[in-house]
């Protein structure tokens, strides 16, 4: 089980703010999909990555176990 956390307009879009997948490994790109496909969410292709509370860039492997955290830029003034 792989635990996807979701922060601001991508848990307003999902309408959830944590996702469980079901599988032994993946990848980040593949969990931005399935948030695509499942929950509509086509924001998360921006957003910032943490792997067990690690910043990662790029297409970073998951295993189970580990807690992805889904981070969408912030603005404000």
């Amino acid at each position: 089980m792989i635990n996807v956390l979701l922060f601001a307009g991508l848990a307003e879009k999902a309408g959830k703010q944590q996702v469980i997948i079901h599988k032994e490994k993946t990848t980040v790109d593949e969990i931005k999909i399935e948030l695509q496909e499942v929950y509509g969410v086509d924001s998360a292709q921006n957003v910032m990555v943490a792997i067990n509370e690690k910043y990662t860039r790029g297409n970073a492997e998951v295993r189970r176990g580990d807690t992805v955290a889904l981070i969408p830029p912030v603005s404000g003034g």
